[in-house]
């Protein structure tokens, strides 16, 4: 199998259980969304698959092989991981920071040669980003920036995405168009997308398949039709709705009513 799989896997913080008896499986070209309440471990379940925290029990496998032998460099240059909460100086230029992408590939004291530096100009552009390369990131809009972070992780090469949260602080228009570019990522590159989400519909009409977390636990997986069921958005949601199906995007979507 090559993608990402988790096995038995259980993380704490001090006393307090937060993942518990996690398995899953991604496999390579799949988009998966990782939904559920605050609080149920979604941010930290894609913090143990990138290796950022380490497992109290279990284990994590990228392409077959054990996540905890890889050596750091090697993760870096399959594997890029986007934080909710990203720092970066305001005085950099979109093209600065996408460079940072090629790091993991670089040599201690190395320098970008032609191959980075046209692999740092293919991501800009992938990422519509080319007229905006030399702009400096403060004066981006908020998708624009996303875009940029996303264009700095394709730099790595990656083979697996892993997105915290893409569109939280975005407005409806910038939501969509970051969300369209992953989907276009996902189609042109087979490039593996394992994001974390909060808007259900969001995740129904973009994920080939949809984890479902409540306190810590796998409630239910499957595909998005399979996920956005009535039953589901009471027991893990505590809200009614109607469930709709979208034809032009060929997905269900729900228009809540009422909370429980």
């Amino acid at each position: 199998m090559m993608g990402i799989k988790a096995v038995d896997i259980h993380v704490n913080y001090g006393e307090k259980k937060v993942l518990n008896n996690i398995n899953l499986e991604v496999k390579d070209g799949q988009i998966v969304s990782i939904i559920g309440p605050n609080g149920s471990g979604k941010s930290t379940l894609l913090k143990a698959l990138s290796r950022c925290i380490k497992p109290n029990k279990g284990s994590i496998y990228l392409d077959e092989e054990k996540l905890s032998s890889i050596p750091t460099k090697k993760i870096a240059q399959k594997m890029a991981i986007l934080p909710q909460v990203k720092n970066v100086l305001s005085d950099i230029t979109v093209r600065n920071l996408v460079s940072y992408g090629r790091f993991p590939h670089l040599n201690f004291g190395q320098r970008l040669n032609r191959e980075d530096e046209d692999i740092v100009n293919w991501a800009i552009e992938k990422t519509g980003l080319m007229d905006l390369k030399y702009r400096y990131m403060a004066n981006l809009s908020g998708g624009e920036q996303q875009r940029a972070w996303i264009a700095m992780s394709l730099a790595q090469k990656p083979e697996i995405l892993l997105l915290d949260e893409p569109t939280t602080f975005l407005d409806i228009s910038y939501q969509l168009e970051v969300l369209q570019l992953v989907k276009e990522l996902n189609k042109s590159l087979n490039l593996t997308v394992i994001m974390v989400l909060h808007d259900l519909n969001q995740a129904a009409r973009y994920s080939d398949n949809i984890f479902v977390l409540k306190q810590g636990r796998i409630w239910e997986w499957g595909k998005p039709e399979e996920i956005l069921k009535g039953k589901l958005l009471k027991d893990v949601f505590r809200i009614d709705g109607h469930i709709y199906r979208d034809r032009v995007n060929c997905c269900p979507y729900f228009i809540p009513h009422k909370v429980n």
